[in-house]
């Protein structure tokens, strides 16, 4: 990751004028790790005094290598030796384009003589400090791989010890200052210079390992882990961990690498406020976004080579905590993985990042990307797990790459070498069977979302509340993702026909930002970056949550307008091919106009999905859109359906969009991207005041099925969808679910505090009510069923009393401290 947290600039310090230094050659282009002890000794380390000590510190070197450069491989096997030779092309490319100056060592890159007191300036600066190192990096690697058609080159090596020379010269050395983002100066710059001194380490002298590791320990000093607060918190901290424990790797001090294996334990205890990873699941980062695909990312790659590194070793991370963390693979990271994507509602500003400007290999970011590498982690991670634990990773993480028809892992296009080398040893390993999804459906109370499996379809939503940003930006990024917080709806349907593509092909530069699927928002003009950087944007309401018996689920967000007097009551009701969405309330003196986006399904480059609504197919031109006023159902050729219980009066679109990554983050690409768009709309009109809209959502759902849902008056009951409650009943499914907004009774359910209640009654006699507290307030409650009970098999200690009968009474103490997890009654009927 780049450029990650907010920081004032640091004053630079006058520029030195000194000329770059001429490379020093090295003997030999063998790729042997060990450095003779004398020369280590001379490059700073501490003496070990033993020989198997030293021994130690080479084999950790060995291990970083592996890690960096993966191993068991065929370069001359795809996708490696593909993989390979443009790894060697590009070095080729920086090693001929490198032009050594005062403050810059490529024309393009310039880092040199920033004002202090230009914040974005500065930041460009940094930024480009951290690039250079990285095609340093990229040039040792491909010196040290095979099959790059530069291995072990003497030209190439001599580059990578210039270029190391010149930037410790010219801006990464201890008599500097650090300026621009201190992300660049403390994580970025140094993970890069360290792994290229391991790489590069017998080519190294030992005045230049002294250098590093000089400049190493001035920008990021053992201080910077003294406490856990600040930006020295959760992915942040296992970053600078890295840095602490190579530093101590590359030149033998075992005082750093013990600092860095101690500083990692604040990371694993639960925590309930701020930057962490919480109980329910949820993983918090800058305070208020959900990160667990982007920081998350970078937490579990961290966290899975450091246990590899150090597993084994005098250094080993044996802390009793690290359990938790072993934990979260199933409970807070597979939930957003769905066929090697990872879902973007908890990617944070990543989302905008797609394309960027500067990448010479032209590689899309997107969910499937940022997937894939994160189930690699898991890989990694499980050498350091339970045989179990490592068995059920290794078959979820072949079911996730085998599943994904829209980014295939063994292109090679998403992973490094290293990486790639680990997942195809996975996927050729016949004894492991790839897992399927996981049915169920989880609440995430604290970051705000909630995730949905069933045997037809995977969704997810995404809610803000005074905890939970709308949306993050910074440092450019996601200038335009206002509306990500305010209900949208993200979903896959069992082999869908887009392979899984559906908001990675283009979506995010070229949809409506504001018309998200799912969102209720105002058509108020919004500024980029509208309501401030790092998360500061946040609505005034604490209800955000929901309830679930872990099938099905009942989801509630008091929607509050970003810069708008915008409200709404959402609710949405998951089931197993259906999710029902309800909203009320829905009012704006804005003096613009006010939508529900039923959904906005991206059709690609050329797409010409059938639009058919009330059995009457509409036109497939673009542009094109029309007004139903007593609309019953309609259907998106290969996507799905939707069911408008009552009738609406339904906007339809069909509409060719052009935009760029550039234009929703700054570093991205200018290049123009063009999608089709199919867009179902509730319009509310201008400044409306109690609007409502009533749809079900069938994922998947062929033109048959979706028409003869809508004709099954008996299927669905919308028992009310008011401001005050919200509940609908599937009696086939002996579904009920309410959102409380106000304390009352529907139908057969009554509650005294607001509440999110979902209550299932199954065919072996027995049910679940499921209760929640979205707003973390209620102190004491009662809940009666009117349904003949015998008796209460199982509940919580928050019911302090559960009365069976002819009604179900029962009785909670204080839900406020229960954090909005669902609290789960069963129950055997009378």
């Amino acid at each position: 990751m780049t450029s990650q947290t907010p920081a004032s600039p640091s004053p630079a310090a006058p520029w030195s004028r000194r000329g770059f230094l001429a490379s020093t050659a090295a003997a030999g282009a063998a790729l042997a790790v060990g450095l003779p002890h004398q020369a280590s000794a001379a490059a700073g380390a501490a003496p070990t005094g033993t020989a198997a000590a030293d021994d130690e510190f080479a084999t950790l070197r060995a291990k970083w290598r592996a890690l960096c450069l993966g191993e068991g491989f065929s370069p001359t096997a795809e996708p490696f030796r593909s993989k390979l030779a443009t790894l060697g092309t590009q070095a080729t490319a920086w090693r001929d384009t490198m032009a050594p100056a005062d403050g810059s060592l490529w024309p393009d890159a310039v880092f040199g003589d920033p004002d202090p007191d230009t914040d974005t300036e500065s930041y460009g600066y940094s930024e480009r400090i951290q690039t250079s190192y990285e095609r340093i990096r990229s040039m040792a690697e491909a010196f040290c791989q095979p099959g790059t058609g530069l291995t072990g080159d003497e030209s190439l090596k001599a580059a990578v010890l210039t270029a190391v020379d010149h930037m410790g010269t010219q801006v990464y050395n201890a008599s500097l200052a650090p300026y621009g983002n201190w992300y660049n100066f403390q994580i970025g710059a140094p993970q890069r210079l360290l792994d290229i001194a391991i790489l590069m380490y017998e080519h190294l002298s030992p005045a230049q390992l002294a250098a590093a590791v000089a400049a190493v320990d001035h920008f990021v000093p053992d201080s910077l882990v003294a406490s856990y607060t600040g930006t020295s918190t959760g992915a942040n901290r296992i970053d600078l961990c890295r840095v602490l424990a190579l530093r101590g790797i590359l030149d033998g001090t075992a005082a750093k690498v013990a600092l860095a294996r101690d500083a990692v334990a604040p990371v694993f205890p639960y925590v309930t406020s701020g930057d962490g990873l919480y109980a329910d699941g949820s993983l918090i980062q800058h305070t208020y976004v959900p990160y667990t695909g982007s920081y998350g990312a970078v937490l579990i790659d961290g966290l899975s080579k450091l246990f590899a590194l150090l597993g084994g070793s005098t250094w080993a991370i044996t802390d009793s905590g690290r359990q938790i963390f072993l934990d979260s693979v199933e409970d807070a990271y597979a939930p957003f993985l769905h066929d090697g994507l990872m879902i973007d509602n908890v990617s944070g500003r990543a989302i905008s990042r797609g394309l960027v400007a500067t990448d010479p290999l032209r590689i899309q970011q997107d969910d499937h990307l940022r997937g894939h590498a994160v189930i690699a982690s898991i890989l990694l991670l499980g050498q350091g797990a339970s045989a179990a634990e490592n068995a059920r990773w290794r078959a979820l993480a072949k079911g996730w790459y085998t599943r994904d028809r829209y980014s295939d892992v063994t292109t090679g296009r998403t992973l490094g070498v290293a990486a790639l080398s680990r997942v195809t040893a996975l996927l050729g390993d016949a004894a492991v069977k790839p897992a399927a999804e996981p049915v169920g459906h989880r609440v995430f109370p604290a970051m705000a979302r909630a995730t949905h499996r069933s045997k037809r379809f995977t969704a997810s939503v995404a809610m803000s509340s005074k905890a939970i940003t709308f949306y993050e930006t910074g440092n450019g990024e996601n200038v335009r993702g206002w509306h990500t917080g305010s209900g949208l709806l993200s979903w896959w349907a069992e082999g869908d026909s887009a392979g899984g593509g559906q908001y990675s092909d283009g979506f995010w530069p070229t949809v409506d930002p504001y018309r998200l699927p799912g969102t209720t928002v105002s058509r108020k003009p919004l500024a980029d970056a509208e309501g401030g950087a790092w998360g500061a944007a946040r609505p005034a309401t604490t209800w955000v949550g929901g309830a679930t018996d872990g099938t099905y689920g009942v989801l509630a967000q008091d929607v509050r307008g970003l810069s708008s007097t915008l409200r709404a009551k959402k609710s949405w009701f998951f089931l197993d091919d259906a999710v029902v969405c309800l909203g009320a309330g829905i009012t704006s003196t804005d003096g613009a106009g006010v939508e529900s986006v039923v959904d906005s399904r991206n059709l690609g480059a050329k797409g010409t999905a059938r639009l058919t609504v009330d059995g009457r197919p509409q036109p497939v031109r673009h542009p094109w859109n029309a007004v139903f006023p007593h609309a019953r159902w309609a259907h998106v050729a290969g996507h799905g359906g939707y069911v408008f219980p009552g009738g609406t009066s339904l906007t339809a679109l069909r509409e060719e969009r052009t935009g760029t990554w550039k234009s929703i983050n700054g570093g991205g690409s200018d290049d123009p991207v063009t999608r089709r768009y199919a867009t179902l709309l509730a319009d509310h009109g201008t400044d409306p005041a109690d609007a409502s809209y009533a749809y079900m959502l069938l994922p998947g759902a062929s033109e048959l099925r979706t028409a003869a849902r809508a004709l099954d008056s008996h299927w669905l009951a919308v028992d009310v969808n008011s401001g005050a409650r919200q509940g609908v009943r599937v009696p086939s499914l002996g579904f009920t679910g309410v959102t409380f907004w106000e304390a009352g009774t529907v139908g057969a359910l009554t509650v005294d505090a607001p509440l999110v209640v979902q209550v299932r009654e199954r065919r072996d006699g027995t049910a679940t009510v499921s209760v929640s507290d979205p707003n973390r307030a209620v102190r004491a409650a009662t809940l009666v069923w009117r349904r003949r009970v015998r008796s209460v098999t199982a509940k919580p200690g928050s019911v302090v009393a559960a009365e069976p009968g002819r009604e179900l009474r029962l009785t909670f103490g204080d839900l406020g401290a229960t954090g909005g997890v669902t609290q789960k009654v069963t129950v055997r009927l009378g």
